[in-house]
């Protein structure tokens, strides 16, 4: 199976339908019905030359500023959560009910540019569920399910 960047380089701009295809994974689509149903906010798709993480990227932005960043893997997706000065209290206070895969990302990842760019590989439900628990953090939700 090709990579996301090289099925869709710069020249080849996924639509939605693709995204899922090539995510397959249900979490994607929950994830996505829950930041529209909460948060009221449209994926805006950006392209990324970086070499850490280079292709297509689903960006999710309240009030101009950036909520979250998931990036499509086959069979899983990757969302970029960036825990500030704001947020780091209240995330250290959830923690310890997190799963041990987010608590060891946590305490590796070292403060820098203005956070902790927190890299969660979204492959199970617990990862999951931290996710949506880190983004509940970063910003409140409209309306709580």
């Amino acid at each position: 199976m090709e990579s996301w960047d090289e099925t869709f380089d710069e020249t080849r701009k996924p639509d939605f339908e693709e995204i899922s295809q090539f995510i397959n994974n249900k979490r994607w689509n929950n994830f996505c019905d829950f930041i529209t149903a909460n948060y009221q906010l449209k994926a805006e798709l950006d392209y990324s030359g970086c070499s850490a993480q280079k292709g297509w990227n689903i960006k999710f932005r309240k009030s101009g500023k950036s909520l979250c960043v998931a990036y499509p893997m086959p069979g899983f997706f990757i969302l970029l959560i960036v825990i500030g000065h704001k947020e780091q209290e209240e995330t250290e206070a959830m923690l310890p009910t997190a799963s041990e895969y987010v608590q060891n990302l946590y305490r590796t990842t070292p403060f820098s540019l203005g956070g902790r760019w927190l890299m969660l590989e979204v492959r199970d439900e617990a990862v999951y569920a931290d996710g949506l628990s880190l983004i509940q953090i970063r910003a409140r939700a409209k309306k709580i399910r």
